[in-house]
């Protein structure tokens, strides 16, 4: 990514990531998560059903996708793990890897 300074970056939808895990009704679940840049940061944003789950502004997109995990472990998600998709337009081929979340005790 640009080193450029957040404020001089384009604003709006950057990243699209790949989020799955169990559910709280113990269902396997697979969605995107969107990954938004504005003046004061990076949000992530996924729904599931009638669920729509958004992270804080953060400095770094890694951030903002972790508070999201956090927020969805708070409602019973288990096993969750997420990898960037998409990059601007970029299709990424599924080559990024996963990153694995530990389950809250």
């Amino acid at each position: 990514m640009s080193t450029l300074p957040l404020t001089f970056r384009k604003e709006g939808l950057v990243e699209k990531h790949q989020i799955e895990g169990v559910d709280p009704s113990d269902r396997y679940f697979n969605r995107a998560v969107l990954v938004n840049r504005f003046a004061s940061g990076y949000t992530a944003k996924v729904t599931y059903e009638a669920l729509a789950v958004e992270s804080g502004s953060h400095s770094t997109i890694a951030s903002a996708v972790r508070e999201l995990v956090e927020k969805l472990q708070e409602f019973g998600f288990t096993r969750l793990r997420t990898r960037p998709n998409f990059r601007g337009t970029r299709y990424l081929a599924e080559k990024e890897t996963w990153i694995d979340y530990a389950d809250r005790p």
